[in-house]
């Protein structure tokens, strides 16, 4: 008896999973392709391109349509069950409800673990579709008001840089002294490149910072920085967004910019939200399947209420959190999990009073 109604369980589930999951990955294009259709086409994309772009960020879509459809798979699962009085026959044949919803918690955890692997996958998707609607675009020659590390560890301040003729504009150099090496300041008006050199600055300073604070000052018009090999071409390139990262890669950019001095938060909050979100599948599966059995309260018109405001609730807490979390009101670990706290908390209580 126990494994035919696990069966029947997991055989009503996985049907309209499978539904959700087809259904909601479109929803996701037309409201992107809504929101971004004018700048799309001002960059000049074909059908095509868009078409191919949409394609590489299916994995991101799924990743999200995840669990929205574990919960409505789930409510809709536990609320035909109970219309149906098949809930009611099983607790008469001694079976809990805690027990119905086993193979449902089975699966929530084998979809977590599916979520996380799709974590992995989405950055690449997503840095492909990128790559389609940049490359598509103006091809632009220059850049302006950036900074850029080099390999050996120098950064650099660049007002604007014109790869066409291989120029920069208001350039900074900075490197902070250690007890191997001694520290570099270098400002210029501006850089030329030279195949045979590299780069050539010219009409600056150059100060050099020991690390008992010495200093050294020296005016040059022309000095060569051979440690910057990149070619103008190379410097054009735009740096990924935190969506086009793995978690390996959004850690090591956190590394960089905590020891650069710059600012982590965005890219903390990105990484924890990545590790965070696959654990929403089953938790929002355990929220939703003991209110599910209130089918008095309105039918399913009740269970397609419910679900949409467990996804609104839970994506807008996370949407909340998360730029509490860039602006450093809340911790990154915190932002990126306090929905699942919140969310996971509820469906303990929910379990403890559901009539078994």
């Amino acid at each position: 008896m126990i494994r035919t109604l696990d069966r029947m369980v997991l055989g009503t589930f996985f049907k309209l999973f499978a539904l959700v999951c087809v259904a909601v990955p479109p929803l996701f294009i037309l409201a992107d392709f809504t929101e971004r259709a004018d700048s799309y086409l001002d960059r000049g994309l074909t059908r095509a391109e868009m078409g191919e772009a949409y394609v590489y960020k299916l994995a991101e879509y799924l990743w999200f349509s995840f669990p929205i459809a574990a919960l409505v798979a789930t409510v809709f699962t536990i609320y035909n069950m109970t219309r149906h009085r098949e809930i009611v026959a099983a607790k008469a044949g001694g079976i809990s409800f805690h027990r119905v919803m086993a193979p449902l918690v089975v699966v929530g955890i084998a979809l977590m673990a599916a979520t996380f692997v799709l974590s992995e996958l989405v950055p690449r998707g997503n840095a492909m579709a990128a790559r389609i609607q940049r490359d598509a675009g103006p091809n632009r020659t220059w850049r302006s008001d950036f900074v850029y590390r080099s390999e050996n560890g120098l950064d650099w301040q660049v007002d604007r840089l014109a790869a066409d003729d291989g120029t920069m504009r208001g350039v900074v150099i900075e490197r902070p002294p250690t007890l191997e090496r001694r520290g570099l300041h270098v400002t210029a008006a501006g850089a030329t490149w030279r195949e045979e050199e590299g780069w050539v600055l010219v009409e600056g300073f150059m100060r050099t910072l020991g690390a008992d604070s010495t200093e050294r000052a020296v005016g040059f018009n022309r000095l060569a920085m051979p440690e910057l090999a990149e070619r103008p071409r190379d410097l054009l390139e735009v740096p990924s967004e935190p969506e086009e990262m793995t978690i390996a890669e959004l850690q090591r950019i956190t590394s960089i910019l905590e020891r650069s001095g710059g600012d982590p938060k965005e890219w903390q909050v990105r990484r924890g939200q990545m590790l965070a979100f696959p654990v929403a599948t089953l938790i929002i599966m355990l929220f939703g399947a003991p209110l599910a059995t209130s089918y008095k309260r309105g039918g399913a018109a009740f269970g397609v209420g419910m679900s949409l405001v467990t996804v609104i609730a839970f994506l807008g807490m996370l949407k909340l959190t998360q730029a509490l979390g860039e602006a450093g009101a809340l911790s990154p670990f915190l932002s990126a999990w306090i929905p699942n706290i919140v969310f996971g908390t509820a469906a303990l209580v929910l379990l403890v009073r559901v009539r078994t």
